[in-house]
């Protein structure tokens, strides 16, 4: 790993999501976790709506929950099926109290889209060009 120069930090994202869930367990309340879904994120996608997903994050939802600084993992029950579920910090849109709605959203980061793949140039049918006599 390369060491970090001095003007760069680490994101606060992974240490708010960390403190909401902290305190939503220390009151009661159910903690969720919407997330934006990309190739990067192992959910089960029969439960994406519009490109999103909401979790149970609570202690009594998940097993081996582990909120890290890069990934949130843990595993699941979906229908009654274990499943296991990783998500990128960078992927969580909001973390909030089911019950109340109180939480934090976060700014989309937006990743670069993949390239396309360059097209061969398409031969044109132009007309002939038009000389002109000069005299």
């Amino acid at each position: 790993m390369s060491e970090k120069n001095e003007t760069e930090s680490t994101s606060t994202r992974p240490y708010l999501i960390r403190a909401i869930h902290e305190w939503c367990c220390d009151n009661g309340y159910t903690p969720h976790i919407t997330v934006s879904v990309d190739h990067s994120v192992q959910v089960p996608l029969e439960y994406v709506k519009d490109g999103e997903i909401v979790l149970n994050v609570g202690l009594t939802a998940t097993t081996g929950l582990q909120l890290g600084n890069d990934y949130i993992v843990f595993k699941a029950r979906f229908s009654g099926v274990a499943r296991d579920i990783m998500v990128p910090v960078d992927q969580v849109i909001a973390i909030f109290a089911r019950e109340n709605g109180q939480g934090m959203a976060f700014p989309q980061i937006s990743r670069p889209e993949p390239s396309p793949e360059p097209e061969a140039p398409k031969p044109t049918s132009s007309p002939r060009p038009t000389l002109k006599r000069i005299k």
